[in-house]
């Protein structure tokens, strides 16, 4: 154990900026404190990036007008649903527009995230709910670090698990950890699904699923990820012996994950009286983009492919260039997480729910200024890039996801005057 301190210590301190004696005392201290010094860090960094970004603000173009607060920011965008919720809950009468199609209302958003940042935030009264989720936000983050950590480590060892840890907590999405948005405690049910399912603890799996289900859209992703899990224990059975009891594990975690993924739909179609009402909420999001058919429809994998023409055309570009982008990137995905060496070491599971994400978002999503957003649950993929033992590539990485969070909060936080700002 010594002779592997010494090693990372000297590692670390191969960096000109950092003193030996501080890598080593880093080498030096238990995980826990480690990783938060590690999130402490890039948070006070994406901090200094969100108080630069109020600079950008100005009236009457800016959603948030001139000289904003981080307190606006941690309440804007989406973090308002949220706060919405907390306190009217959800209609009973879906609103309708002036052409009779549904408009924007809350049963897009999924209801656990706003009611845990609501019994947080009860002690600080008035400002409860903004300081609430702030608090679930940081501390679900933090957690996140810590399983993710320990899910890593194991698999590309303790230097690759911790720079894999830096990339997830300061990269281009690290606001998440300081905003109102649901994501990051999404995240840290659905990391610790994966490190249940990769430690074969299938009981652990049954909450996580449910918590994940009503927390945000996507665990059915998981669901389908659970039986290719399934299949490929069973190719593997002669020397990966799979078990009775664990094949009705995975049945019945996958049937749990079915009806998790569709629970909410079927509670909002209850609550309405409307069957689709969550899927018309959904369809009127995409109005900001393209006319709306009538009645609302939606047909899987539709929106990606009605979306990139669109795209490309906007850009001046034929229609067809975009379908071939989409093609390529597909490919790619593909090739990455088939031969990618860095990709092979994180685990079946890790790959398997990244395709499986992927494929839903596909099947779902219409693309717009929130894709990048939305592929937040790759994150444990950071991992093929901290498996890499270049100093000097990782370096370029954290500052390429610097780099990218300050784009990011720039155009969402600190201009936020259009259509394609909208995190």
């Amino acid at each position: 154990m010594s002779e592997l301190i010494r090693a990372e210590g000297a590692h670390l301190g191969r960096l000109a900026v950092v003193p030996r004696w501080a890598a080593r005392t880093y080498a030096r201290m238990p995980a826990w404190a480690g990783i938060l010094a590690i999130y402490i860090g890039a948070r006070v960094v994406t901090t200094l990036l969100l108080l630069a970004a109020t600079g950008l603000s100005s009236a009457p173009h800016s959603r948030f007008h001139a000289d904003p607060s981080l307190a606006a920011y941690v309440s804007g965008w989406d973090a308002q649903w949220y706060w919405y919720i907390s306190v009217y809950g959800y209609p009973t009468t879906l609103p309708l527009g002036a052409d009779g199609h549904v408009t924007q209302n809350s049963w897009a958003f999924l209801p656990l995230y706003s009611w845990v940042s609501q019994v947080v935030g009860l002690p600080f009264g008035a400002v409860g709910w903004p300081v609430g989720a702030v608090l679930v936000s940081l501390a679900a983050g933090y957690l996140c670090c810590l399983v993710l950590f320990r899910m890593m480590r194991g698999r590309i060892g303790r230097m690759a698990a911790i720079w894999t840890v830096v990339f997830f907590a300061a990269g281009p999405l690290g606001a998440l950890f300081q905003v109102g948005y649901a994501e990051v405690l999404n995240m840290l049910f659905l990391l610790l699904a994966l490190d249940a399912l990769a430690r074969r603890r299938y009981v652990r799996l049954y909450p996580l699923i449910v918590l994940m289900g009503f927390t945000r859209p996507g665990v059915l992703a998981f669901a389908l990820m659970l039986g290719l899990m399934l299949v490929l224990r069973w190719i593997r059975r002669r020397t990966d012996p799979l078990t009775r009891r664990e094949i009705l594990h995975y049945l019945g975690l996958g049937v749990l994950g079915v009806v998790a993924g569709f629970a909410w739909q079927v509670i909002a179609g209850i609550a309405t009286g409307v069957p689709n009402a969550y899927v018309e909420t959904e369809l009127s999001w995409r109005g900001f983009w393209m006319p709306q058919t009538s009645p609302a429809t939606f047909s899987p994998f539709e929106g990606w492919l009605t979306a990139m023409p669109y795209w490309a055309k906007l850009l001046g570009l034929p229609g067809w260039l975009g379908l071939a982008l989409l093609a390529v990137i597909v490919v790619l995905f593909a090739a990455v997480l088939l031969f990618g060496p860095g990709v092979r070491r994180l685990g079946p599971e890790i790959r398997l729910f990244s395709a499986s994400y992927a494929l839903y978002l596909l099947a779902v999503f219409f693309p717009q200024s929130s894709t990048l957003r939305l592929l937040f649950p790759l994150a444990p993929l950071w991992g093929a890039v901290g498996w890499r033992r270049s100093w000097w590539l990782r370096t370029a990485v954290l500052l390429v996801c610097l780099g990218l969070q300050w784009m990011w909060i720039a155009n969402v936080y600190g201009l936020a005057d259009t259509f394609w700002r909208v995190p």
